[in-house]
């Protein structure tokens, strides 16, 4: 760190007033004002395109508000990850360093300087900024974000431009600015490096503003939440799961309070109405008639839930294992990346594979998909298997001009256009946007139409590499919902630990050139990346076996030492996941039932809330009404069920 280096300014603060900004014709913010305490953390969140890009080119002054202001201390220095990743000769670590411009400066003077005086000046300076220790804190963020001794002696040129963009985020980091604007910086990250990633921002020493829709960065890293909606900006205290809850109930105070104008409304119209003619109410109804022009009315919610994403069942039933492999080995050309590979994989399985990039989780996915040969071994799989694959470069390959109708007409060719419609409607796209052309679609758009695409036929295994990286949250929120409700197996990979808790019950380490299982969760695996800080490696195999003795470690319970040798307990915790896999079968079919009951009636709730409806269509009002009570009293019994099924699984799992 820096002690001393920023005492010349005053402590970091933003504050946006009455800011307006149109681009083309749309207005991304309208009179938007939000002020961030000195030294906060805020996450920025907003549905996708509203305008959180944007808001960072206004503070750096890369585009000019059309009116407002915003303010900041004088001399404050801004750091952004550059667009564009470095892609010179110069080795990772010049490029890292050359990023503290003064500290560069400064040495350079020192080698010129000749008066006494400034040359004294020159190295308090340096001592000031902790420069004699500057590789050393290069070092670590580039080993955080997953560079070994080796990689960082590299040029930058040897690297794709993923692994630049990792380069990018440890210059900014390092150069540590008064205010830090980090864009979506999880997105070239695996799970390891955003763990790291999450636990250096919460620790950062000055003011953050990040903007992601990764659910457990905005809930560990951050202490506030800036929320752009509506072309405004509101700020919460807390994290994300805290803004929710506030947001959530803000909402149902203001629908209270739009329910009670609008009765009232009715009221005084109905008054009017009936009175106006009359001279001696004459008065009484012109009060108030005015009294409703002045009524400025409550805005309704808008709804920020997401449009529901499904997946086709399996066409047929396979029995159990559908892929077996064999002493497996699988590599490219000559070189070998995992071996030895001895996996069982059951249609209901719901497996995340961890490990850092590089260590083989691509090649796995490629090797059980059947993209990828195996090198030696046997792989069998069940009869008539079909297996989807959803990677984020596959975006590339829709057709940019046809757009999703286009795109499942190909595979219904005889099909009435309603049926054509009706599936891209499965994939969570509005109706606005189904004739739109695949390269006007926005990141999120073309993930749903590619993951539709994928899973038309129907799978019996569905393999999700980085799904997550251009869905906002409600539609992370969508996706979890789809993959729960999916009756097949899925393999997933992923950098968001949220969905990863929240799809898989089962973690397979990728590392060691092999694959293993995990036995503890994601909090112990979180421990283990944290406790390793990510450290130098000489080599994969070398780090690898670091991974798999330290992921044994952290997976033992703390207790005295087991007598039983370690082969003994693994094979009893083995038969004991077996024993309680039904049981977490049934807890996620209770909780997936409770979630389509809840989904029923707040359809129905919606439904029900237009008092005109009753007038409408009466009869079907009172149907609605009695399905609602009828899918209450089952939510409470399937609740019921839930609970005592979890306090079932949660006694097996402590008492085992």
């Amino acid at each position: 760190m820096h002690p001393g280096a920023f005492d010349a300014i005053d402590p970091p603060m933003l504050q946006i007033t009455d800011l307006t900004y149109r681009i083309a014709g749309r207005t991304l913010l309208e009179n938007a004002s939000v002020t961030l305490p000195a030294g906060s953390k805020a996450g920025f969140v907003g549905r996708n395109g509203a305008g959180k890009s944007t808001l960072f080119r206004l503070i750096t002054g890369e585009a000019a508000p059309e009116s407002g202001e915003i303010q900041m201390p004088r001399g404050i220095r801004i750091g952004q990850v550059a667009q564009e990743a470095p892609g010179t000769e110069q080795s990772l670590m010049e490029v890292v360093l050359a990023a503290d411009t003064e500290r560069a400066q400064l040495l350079a003077e020192a080698e010129t300087a000749t008066d006494p005086h400034r040359i004294a000046e020159v190295h308090t300076r340096l001592a000031d900024i902790d420069a004699h220790t500057a590789e050393a804190r290069a070092a670590r963020i580039l080993s955080g974000l997953g560079f070994d001794t080796e990689a960082q002696m590299r040029p930058c040129s040897a690297f794709s431009g993923g692994w630049r963009m990792r380069v990018a985020l440890a210059a900014v980091l390092f150069s540590e600015p008064d205010l830090l604007l980090l864009d979506e910086p999880t997105n070239y990250l695996d799970l390891e490096g955003t763990l790291w990633l999450e636990n250096y921002v919460s620790r950062y020493p000055h003011q953050v503003l990040l903007i992601s829709h990764d659910r457990d960065l905005l809930n560990k890293a951050v202490d506030s939440i800036v929320h752009l909606d509506q072309l405004k900006l509101t700020f919460y205290r807390g994290g994300f799961d805290s803004f929710d809850r506030q947001r959530r109930e803000a909402m149902m105070l203001q629908e209270k309070s739009r329910e009670k104008q609008e009765a009232q409304r009715k009221h005084m119209q109905a008054f009017v109405d009936r009175f106006r003619a009359k001279a001696s109410k004459a008065r009484q109804a012109q009060s108030r008639l005015k009294m409703l022009e002045k009524m400025e009315p409550i805005a309704g919610i808008r709804g920020a839930e997401a449009l529901p994403i499904s997946f086709p069942a399996p066409v047929g039933t396979l029995a159990p294992p559908i892929i077996r492999l064999d002493n497996v080995s699988a590599g490219y050309g000559d070189t070998t990346v995992l071996s030895n590979l001895a996996l069982n994989i059951d249609n209901d399985d719901r497996i995340a594979l961890l490990g850092a990039n590089g260590n083989g989780k691509s090649t796995f996915a490629k090797l059980i998909a059947g993209r990828l040969k195996e090198q030696s071994g046997t792989i069998t799989r069940a009869k008539k298997m079909n297996v989807a694959f959803f990677a984020q470069h596959q975006l590339d390959d829709l057709v940019p001009a046809d757009s999703p109708v286009a795109h499942v007409r190909k595979l219904m060719p005889d099909a009435a256009e309603s049926k054509v419609r009706s599936r891209v409607n499965r994939f969570g796209l509005p109706t606005s946007r189904m004739d739109t052309p695949a390269q006007d679609l926005s990141g999120g758009e073309k993930a749903r139409l590619l993951l539709g695409l994928a899973t038309f036929e129907g799978p019996h295994l569905l393999i999700l590499d980085e799904p997550t990286n251009h869905l906002d949250i409600e539609s992370r929120e969508a996706l979890i919902q789809a993959v729960n409700e999916y009756e097949g197996a899925v393999i997933l990979i992923s950098h968001d630990r949220h969905l990863v808790e929240a799809c898989a019950d089962r973690l397979w380490l990728v590392a060691n050139g092999g694959v293993s299982s995990f036995e503890g969760d994601m909090e112990d695996y979180r421990r283990l990346i944290l406790q390793k800080d990510r450290p130098n490696k000489t080599g994969k195999a070398k780090q690898a076996a670091a991974d798999a003795a330290a992921a044994e470690e952290a997976a033992k319970p703390e207790e005295p030492e087991d007598p039983r040798s370690a082969q003994e307990r693994r094979k009893d915790a083995a038969e004991r996941r077996s024993r309680l896999a039904p049981l977490r079968k049934e807890i996620k079919a209770a909780e997936a039932e409770i979630a389509r009951i809840q989904s029923k009636m707040e359809k129905l709730d919606a439904a029900l809330a237009d008092p005109d409806f009753f007038l409408k269509d009466a009869e079907r009002a009172s149907k609605f009404v009695k399905e609602r009570a009828f899918l209450e009293k089952k939510l409470a019994k399937t609740e019921q069920g839930w609970l005592e099924l979890s306090a079932e699984y949660e006694g097996a799992t402590t008492g085992a």
